[in-house]
């Protein structure tokens, strides 16, 4: 959405992002030059926050709905909270703002507002009102195509803001 690394403190990321950007956009221009100034970080995330952003996903019911580079942005954010920087994601991504919210990490949004309620999803089939877990499709009784509902819903602290930005 327009992110410049260049006009922020301290930015991060992960090898995904940059694979999900379109060659020759403004946007792979603005990541490869930040990168090449020193104005962005680009570093994997350690495999423990990998594995508890997995963990999270999945009982949050996000798991099918984040892409690997959003998991990694979030699991890089848990590594650099825990070396006492203060991270704030910036993604206008709601599955991602949600997943930082439960994980208590700060996040920012380019072009809404964010999110107001942080939820927990399941996957349920429309026709047998049976539940599932992600990455379930379709219903193993009936093979209907299943649906995404809430589960429950509290209200977002909304972590806004920040120095160092992922």
């Amino acid at each position: 959405m327009g992110f410049n690394p260049s006009a922020s403190a301290e930015a991060y990321t992960v090898e995904e992002v940059e694979n999900e950007l379109l060659t020759g956009t403004m946007a792979h221009l603005r990541f490869r030059l930040s990168r090449e100034k020193g104005n962005l970080t680009v570093q994997p995330a350690s495999e423990r926050s990998r594995e508890t952003v997995d963990l999270a996903s999945k009982q949050l019911g996000e798991k099918g709905v984040l892409s690997k580079a959003d998991r990694e942005v979030v699991a890089l954010a848990l590594d650099l909270k825990q070396s006492s920087l203060d991270p704030v994601i910036v993604s206008d991504d709601y599955a991602v703002q949600n997943l930082a919210e439960h994980l208590q990490l700060r996040y920012g949004s380019l072009a809404n507002f964010g999110i107001v309620h942080k939820f927990q999803w399941i996957m349920y089939c429309p026709a047998c009102h049976r539940r599932y877990r992600q990455p379930a499709k379709t219903c193993r009784v009936c093979g209907t195509q299943l649906r995404r509902k809430v589960l429950s819903k509290t209200r977002a602290e909304r972590k806004l803001g920040g120095r160092d930005t992922l």
